[in-house]
């Protein structure tokens, strides 16, 4: 008889919480919630969605800041068999709208900063049930309200290790996001492979200011954490002097942050006198970590891990521990023990010598289930061999580190960010003083990298990056707007028509 072991995001937290109901699970904005009150208010919301009528299979979208209802409504939802859509707070109207419509949300959850938002495309959305994690406009239901009139659900439902737990929308190739299907499996092993790579702790307390909504947010720190029966302190935003006066407050001994999070703290003007002698580890990902950043870090006596992986891999893909923070400067380190990664070249087939590139494959429980309603694109992605191919170019060097040089998508990543330039283009376009553009990554200092345009004018059209960039605001996050525009007399193509973008970023500093 097979042995079937539920390895939900509601089951193993309800079980974490029987197990530990008197430790400190969350604390945000000076309030601390145990394990056993964090479960109640879970069962509790599972409750009043089951009673809105969300059904097994169902989507519940958040929207909003970092704060517990984020992880109360994921974890309720996940109780009833339900599946969890975090939303990007900084998308526009219509970039929520796709989201919602193609999610085909059933309940949106949503903060108080952003429930005109919801309500300003509002005639646009079929979702049937709207309510807010704080205080609610007219049109919507109080989630502590709603909290406080039920009582705990009886029973959960049963959910089997390849079901849908979240999906995740990452920015589209096409102009259009795709949902990243992450199974309950997926997200344990993940975990699993994080606890034996950064031997988390259960006395560990992780601060939390980098998005929920991310993968990195939610999967990297946080729900490691809580598995463990650590702390996490939740900061409903991103501030660097709210992050140094937190560490010492709380006893901070982990963090996830992109780079520019941790130069940031850095260059506050606190950061020289602030206690940082809790802190055991920083684990960095979304972009390499300048050398002197890991090095300043150091002389404070707290190392630098950093990682490499994406929302299709839940998303570890490789690590570059402390011990090698060092001495392989510049590489996303080696895969985690139940994750494989191999290069292949143009053809598919295997790339083995040393420093040899060729687009970076992944395989392993962590690799997603495929995207959301979109089978082609998910036949593209993962071979029938089971490889996810991410689109990005590398090599390995004679000590088996993945070193990362180029990307096939030309994705470009500005704070942590990703931003496809395909997506930007498509909004470019419609300007009536643009005849042709292509958009391309620059290197910035602050942020890795930035958005520039650079476009051919229609005939006698003038145009200014101020212009353009209020001209794209309804329609774009403001990470994904330019932040430099070039004006050219003609784009470079090949003789396929192809736009030459990589004789663009040389041509203009990238």
């Amino acid at each position: 008889m097979e042995q079937r072991i539920d390895v939900s995001l509601g089951r193993w937290m309800a079980e974490r919480s029987a197990r530990a109901p008197r430790r400190r699970a969350i604390s945000f904005e000076g309030s601390t919630r145990t394990y056993g009150d964090l479960q109640e208010r879970i069962d509790r919301l599972a409750a009043a969605l089951r009673a809105g009528g969300v059904r097994h299979g169902d989507r519940v979208g958040y929207l909003g800041m970092n704060h517990p209802a984020f992880l109360e409504t994921m974890f309720a939802a996940s109780r009833l068999g339900a599946i969890f859509v975090p939303l990007n707070f900084r998308l526009t109207g219509p970039e929520i709208t796709f989201i919602c419509e193609d999610a085909g949300l059933h309940t949106l959850v949503a903060d108080a900063a952003h429930q005109q938002l919801a309500d300003s495309v509002r005639s646009d959305l079929s979702v049937r049930r709207l309510v807010s994690s704080e205080a609610a406009r007219p049109g919507w239901e109080s989630l502590d309200e709603l909290v406080g009139a039920h009582d705990p659900i009886e029973a959960a439902d049963e959910v089997d290790a390849d079901e849908v737990a979240v999906i995740m929308y990452t920015s589209g190739t096409t102009g259009r996001p795709k949902g990243a299907m992450l199974t309950h499996a997926n997200l344990w092993w993940n975990n699993v492979n994080g606890m034996l790579t950064l031997d988390v702790m259960e006395d560990d307390v992780t601060l939390v200011a980098a998005p929920l909504f991310h993968i990195g947010g939610l999967n990297v720190t946080t729900l490691i954490t809580l598995q463990k029966g650590g702390e996490v302190v939740l900061q409903r935003s991103f501030d660097p002097g709210a992050c140094l006066e937190a560490i010492p407050h709380h006893g901070v001994t982990t963090m996830f942050g992109v780079p520019a999070m941790f130069l940031f703290m850095s260059q506050h003007p606190g950061f020289a006198d602030a206690d940082l002698t809790s802190l055991r580890m920083l684990v960095c990902g979304g972009a390499p970590v300048p050398e002197p950043l890991i090095k300043l870090y150091n002389s404070r006596g707290v190392p630098i891990q950093q990682g490499y992986g994406l929302t299709e891999t839940s998303p570890m893909v490789s690590f570059l521990t402390s011990e090698w923070a060092l001495a392989k400067v510049g590489s996303a380190g080696r895969p985690p023990i139940l994750t494989e990664v191999r290069l292949v070249d143009a053809s598919g087939a295997p790339v083995s010598g040393a420093g040899e590139r060729g687009e970076v494959c992944v395989r392993g429980p962590n690799v997603m289930k495929g995207y959301w309603n979109q089978q082609a694109a998910t036949a593209e992605a993962i071979d029938e061999a089971g490889w996810f191919h991410t689109g990005d170019v590398g090599y390995i060097d004679e000590d088996g580190f993945l070193y990362l040089v180029d990307r096939l998508k030309d994705m470009i990543i500005t704070g942590g960010e990703n931003v496809y330039p395909a997506e930007v283009e498509s909004v470019l376009y419609d300007h009536p003083a643009i005849a042709e553009v292509a958009v391309i990554g620059m290197p910035d200092e602050r942020w890795g990298e930035s958005v520039a345009a650079v476009a051919v004018l229609a005939k006698g059209a003038d145009l200014t990056l101020d212009e353009l960039r209020e001209f794209a605001k309804p329609n774009l996050a403001a990470y994904k707007l330019p932040t430099r525009l070039e004006l050219v007399a003609a784009l470079p193509r090949n003789p396929a028509g192809k736009i030459l973008k990589t004789e663009l970023r040389e041509r203009f500093g990238g």
